[in-house]
């Protein structure tokens, strides 16, 4: 029984080296991305010199990032010193349909913020303002080149994800669509590609106009959908059958968020109206969710926080608002029609 009891320990106490390790990972793969190693790649494999070259970077250790990605299947060492990409590594290529390099580049932002987010644990305060001087969004208006990194990352999580989304809930009774912080428009065109009969507007930040427009032209969609730089937590535009919060709510704190959520009910004229909230939903108990992790990051990064259905329901009963459904997804997101009250 002792023994047994050794080996269980034993297992535990790896179990825990492993979750607490899993930054290097992480880091390694946010290098590559902003080195743009898989771009380098597509023509076929190179050597660690040639990448070094090409990155400006020291080739040993270049060669010592590249050997323990390929450890994780982003890359192959094909010979010794020579690299290829895996259908893993491809999606690091800024060119690739499904790419996730801007997402990853993204999240390497915020590692000082990590780094310094015992002040959030401590004060239920985002840790951003500290890092960058000014919350987020606000750092986004005086940095182009972070709103832009920002606008990428959040279209090609979209696109990532829009198509499992749309497959999930039936749009097909929507005749216009507004999305509400809809970035650069990519979940909206995915939705109006697969409903030729509806129109849509982007709603969002007037930093977000170029990508946005340049991502509606791009996808075909000029005559069926335009860009309407706002604020939404000053007003909605009125007037839509259907609007559309995808991972927006979870950015703010209740307060926030019920000022969004009224400003919606506002918007929403006709009783039929719905309000689709796309966000992770938080499950009870100690099973194993993404939301429950996101949720930390939320709270660090904008000063935010995911949500059970509890907490959704309390919320949106103070903006006149109920839920009508929570439609599960191929993704871990979930779709929750909102009606008035």
């Amino acid at each position: 029984m002792q023994i047994g009891n050794q080996e269980i320990v034993r297992e535990e106490a790896l179990r825990l080296l492993r979750i607490a390790e899993g930054f290097s990972p992480a880091r390694a793969v946010q290098l590559a991305a902003e080195l743009g190693v898989a771009d380098l790649l597509v023509d076929g494999p190179r050597t660690a010199e040639q990448l070094a070259t090409a990155t400006e970077t020291h080739e040993g250790a270049l060669y010592r990032l590249m050997r323990a990605l390929a450890a994780v299947g982003l890359f192959t060492e094909v010979e010794h010193g020579r690299f290829g990409l895996t259908s893993l590594g491809e999606l690091l290529r800024e060119d690739h349909p499904q790419s996730l390099k801007f997402w990853v580049v993204f999240q390497g932002m915020f590692n000082g913020v990590y780094a310094d987010s015992m002040h959030s644990i401590r004060t239920g305060e985002a840790t951003v303002p500290e890092v960058f001087g000014r919350p987020l969004f606000d750092h986004l208006d005086e940095h182009p080149q972070h709103a832009a990194v920002f606008q990428a990352a959040m279209g090609q999580h979209s696109r990532v994800t829009g198509a499992a989304l749309v497959d999930a809930y039936d749009f097909g009774a929507a005749r216009l669509l507004v999305d509400l912080g809809g970035g650069d428009g990519s979940f909206l065109g995915t939705v109006l590609s697969a409903h030729t009969h509806m129109t849509g507007i982007v709603f969002d930040q007037p930093y977000a106009a170029d990508a946005a427009r340049k991502q509606i032209a791009a996808s075909g969609l000029g005559d069926r959908c335009s860009f309407l730089g706002g604020d939404f937590l000053r007003d909605v535009p009125p007037g839509a059958d259907v609007y559309m919060l995808k991972g927006v709510v979870h950015n703010w704190p209740d307060d926030q968020a019920l000022m969004l959520l009224r400003n919606c009910r506002r918007a929403m004229e006709a009783r039929d109206s719905r309000l689709l909230l796309i966000e992770w939903v938080v499950p009870p108990g100690d099973a194993f969710h993404p939301s429950k992790f996101i949720d930390l990051s939320m709270l660090m990064v904008y000063g935010g926080r995911e949500r059970t259905e509890e907490e959704y329901v309390e919320l949106l009963a103070r903006a006149d608002l109920r839920i009508d459904r929570i439609a599960g997804t191929a993704s871990t997101l979930n779709v929750i029609e909102v009606l008035p009250a």
